[in-house]
């Protein structure tokens, strides 16, 4: 039996690297009985069968999974961000950012095209944040440093809305790869006439990344009971702050005596973020305890 991790499934095939080959591996039947896909990302046992395959005999407890992308053991979630066209909306950053946070990601925002615009409203609300945040620019090179020691030794998925720079940042993180910028989607199985699948991608020997093709297609379903049991621990800025309420029960939106409200009028916690809050926390609001398990 060899140990090792599974970098890309593929058409019921997963391939796994044990450190020192690549093997084309299926699965057994057993996880299919029991509702459980391998993942990439998955640390796996299998037994190798010769000629460069394998079978996937067992699966190690994971740390976090997510649907979409359907991955395992994701260290980071890494937002691509933009004040150029086109302009990323704080919500759709704070939405996917709870996700994160519930599921045990590390989270960092990315402003990319500083070249053409700054994003210093966006920097300013998440330097203020305890989200970390960088500008970088993949035309020119700024910040690239920065985010490639931010990347290394983790496994991050990359998420950001369509046209915000993804793939020109992958490019730029990895010249090795040498392929042109309109190439770089169609590598990670996205392009017009390929299977879409999930994949790590190497950026060095300890460092990967997921590609998504954008907010729609990260995993929102979180955005359930689960999330709306834990709101206000997704939102690392309100931990100093929670438990001090007059209120037991508190929700932080507009209750009396509320340390919440309290850190945001001195400034403490950004208005952008608790309006972010407060906008999930609606959203969030109709949800009944019998549609847990939906």
């Amino acid at each position: 039996m060899s140990r090792g991790r599974i970098e890309k499934a593929l058409s019921g095939f997963y391939y796994v690297n044990t450190g020192s080959e690549v093997l084309q591996c299926r699965a057994r039947g057993k996880f299919r009985k029991e509702g459980m896909s391998p993942l990439v990302g998955d640390w796996v046992e299998i037994q190798e069968l010769g000629s460069g395959e394998g079978m996937v005999q067992a699966i190690e407890p994971r740390r976090n999974q997510f649907q979409r992308p359907a991955a395992a053991n994701v260290d980071q979630l890494v937002i691509i961000a933009s004040a150029a066209i086109p302009v990323t909306d704080p919500y759709l950053i704070d939405r996917i950012s709870a996700i994160a946070v519930l599921k045990g990601c590390q989270v960092l925002v990315v402003l990319n095209k500083c070249d053409l615009d700054s994003a210093d409203e966006l920097y300013g609300i998440y330097s203020a944040s305890a989200i970390p945040v960088l500008r970088v620019s993949a035309i020119t090179g700024e910040g690239l440093s920065d985010l490639y020691q931010a990347l290394r030794g983790k496994l991050s998925v990359l998420t950001g809305n369509s046209g915000v720079g993804k793939s020109s940042l992958l490019n730029a993180l990895a010249p090795h790869f040498n392929l042109p910028v309109g190439e770089v989607s169609k590598a990670l199985g996205r392009g017009r006439h390929t299977t879409r699948h999930v994949e790590m991608f190497p950026l060095d020997e300890a460092t990967y990344v997921i590609d998504t093709p954008g907010f729609s297609s990260f995993d929102a379903q979180s955005l359930e009971w689960e999330l709306k049991q834990h709101l206000p621990e997704t939102f690392p800025e309100f931990a100093p702050y929670l438990g001090g309420c007059r209120f037991v029960g508190c929700q932080h939106v507009k209750e009396k005596g509320c340390t919440v409200l309290q850190a945001v009028k001195e400034g403490k916690i950004p208005e952008s973020r608790h309006r972010s809050y407060v906008r999930l926390y609606e959203e969030l609001k109709p949800l009944k305890e019998w549609e847990k398990d939906r």
